[in-house]
């Protein structure tokens, strides 16, 4: 029998070595299986909510997000963009959006919930092509009753400020505004209105 004293300082050693060990493999093992409770790319693209900062949105400017796989544009209109709205009434196919796809809150004149601030889905409502953002007042090649909107080159559809079409065009219904609702003043959530 040895009457040496134990070296406790390898023991510790040992056991911090072998903790640090284990909680690194459990750190990895647990990694995937935390990840898997956030919605994937596949489900982010099948219609989880997209959070938007419009903090640095300037009047007249449209920024373009994704949702859902598809372009959805957030504008923010000036006072100039908002009084030419009504102007247009007589030369819409549906002014008042009555047969339009939108939620109940943005069934108004202005088809949002803050005037200023229009959320619609970038695709034309003929073949799904994507419009231009066509602010200017009365190009030569739109024609003199032009106000601003979005104009389909594919087929010639037209669109105000406010994704309502024109009469006379391939397009048959306004553009979609998809379900949204204002986190605060700077932060909108596209895809949730509850």
């Amino acid at each position: 029998m040895s009457t040496q004293p134990l070296d406790n300082s390898r023991r510790r050693f040992l056991i911090a070595a072998t903790s640090a060990a284990g909680a690194g493999a459990v750190a990895g093992i647990a990694t995937p299986f935390i990840a898997s409770f956030l919605p994937s790319e596949r489900a982010k693209a099948a219609g989880a909510p997209v959070e938007v900062d419009i903090s640095k949105l300037e009047p007249g400017q449209k920024i373009n997000v994704e949702w859902r796989g598809k372009p959805v544009w957030v504008v923010k209109r000036t006072p100039e963009m908002l009084a030419a709205l009504p102007k247009l009434d007589a030369k819409l196919t549906d002014p008042k959006s009555e047969s339009s796809n939108q939620p109940e809150y943005c069934k108004n004149a202005a088809r949002s919930i803050k005037p200023e601030i229009w959320i619609a889905e970038g695709v034309c409502t003929h073949l799904g092509c994507s419009p231009t953002f066509r602010p200017d007042l009365a190009p030569a090649d739109l024609g003199a009753d032009w106000l601003g909107g979005f104009y389909c080159p594919c087929h010639g559809s037209k669109f105000d400020l406010a994704g309502r079409v024109y009469s006379g065009v391939p397009a048959p219904t306004n553009l979609v505004i998809p379900p949204h609702k204002y986190l605060s003043d700077a932060r909108l959530l596209i895809g949730e209105d509850k």
